[in-house]
């Protein structure tokens, strides 16, 4: 039986939940981090706010919670210097919500409910992609004279063709990518398994690259620069290329190909389901390609591209080209 009670230190029950997110619920560790990061900031601003410096649980009220609210409402991004989006705001208060429910269901405490903190509607999000032509561009800027470029052409490649997440790419060891079928499970957020696809050209390039690896380490993409391995490490865990690296990389070929948006991996990954969709798709198709738990978060991308309605505003714009007297009657209904 639990010994937790209202009375009991905040921060030192987070930490609790953290453990009981890595353990019962298998999340992965960049999940827990952000959880972290999240709790932290309540759990610093409630100290400075009650001017004390271990807080309760009985602390996590629906008073406290509403003004901590109003100062992520007010506060300014050190790194746009502009105030919180409602979406970034939004996954603060998801966080204390997760906790709260832990706290109810797990701890089986009397404390407020989570569906008290109303998190408000969110600013639509309309994602940044690349057109083909950019697309083309970007695969254009690799040295492929040298090792690093294959590489990284390769990466762009099972990118643009898989629509992994950035994390998912850099856990991939060579064995688990199937270069005669082109496809492989991978294992995404949640622990929840897909299966995707590789196009010809990106199985193309893996070869190519794969050619130039003579060494028997486990990573499908290892770095070429920057620290020596860990010693005695047989596998090449330490030579794993990190999500970081790979952010870098999108970066310089973006800037090097001249192309105007600030890319990143996910990018790619938004330029990969918008071209789904335009080709046709349908939503639950890629909510299973992008491994989406919820349909809601693929729909984003019906912003970016509907082609039903593209196709209702083309017909009607050409039925009023195609009659002049229309056309006619338009300017002089204008200009009466």
């Amino acid at each position: 039986m639990s010994n937790i009670s209202l009375s009991s230190d905040l921060e030192k029950v987070s930490v609790a939940y953290l453990e009981y997110c890595e353990i019962e619920k298998n999340l992965s560790q960049n999940t827990i981090k952000m959880y972290y990061f999240y709790l932290t900031d309540f759990l610093d601003w409630l100290k400075t706010y009650t001017s004390n410096q271990t807080p309760k649980i009985s602390d996590l009220n629906d008073t406290n919670v509403k003004k901590y609210r109003l100062d992520l409402n007010r506060r300014i991004s050190t790194k746009s210097n502009q105030e919180f989006k409602r979406s970034t705001q939004k996954t603060f208060l998801v966080a204390l919500r997760a906790f709260l429910k832990y706290l109810i269901v797990i701890e089986n405490l009397e404390i407020m409910s989570p569906e008290q903190i109303i998190l408000g509607k969110s600013d639509d999000r309309v994602p940044k992609v690349l057109n083909e032509e950019q697309m083309g561009r970007l695969f254009q800027v690799q040295d492929l004279s040298k090792r690093s470029g294959l590489r990284d052409r390769s990466i762009l490649e099972t990118l643009f063709s898989t629509g992994l997440r950035v994390s998912e790419l850099v856990a991939l060891d060579k064995d688990d990518v199937n270069l005669i079928t082109g496809e492989f499970t991978v294992v995404g957020k949640g622990g929840k398994a897909r299966i995707v696809y590789l196009s010809q050209s990106a199985i193309m390039w893996l070869k190519r690259y794969l050619t130039t690896r003579k060494d028997p380490f486990l990573p499908l993409f290892i770095r070429y620069s920057g620290v020596h391995m860990v010693k005695d490490d047989f596998e090449g865990h330490s030579l794993r290329l990190t999500s970081r690296s790979v952010e870098r990389l999108v970066k310089k070929y973006t800037k090097r190909a001249g192309i105007s948006i600030d890319a990143t991996p996910h990018t790619l990954r938004h330029t990969f389901a918008t071209g789904l969709l335009r080709e046709g798709a349908d939503l639950r198709s890629v909510q299973e390609l992008l491994g989406h738990s919820n349909v809601s978060t693929t729909q984003i991308y019906t912003h970016v591209t509907n082609t039903q309605l593209k196709e209702v505003h083309k017909k009607f714009h050409k039925d009023v080209n195609e009659s002049g007297e229309m056309a006619e009657d338009v300017v002089e209904s204008v200009i009466s």
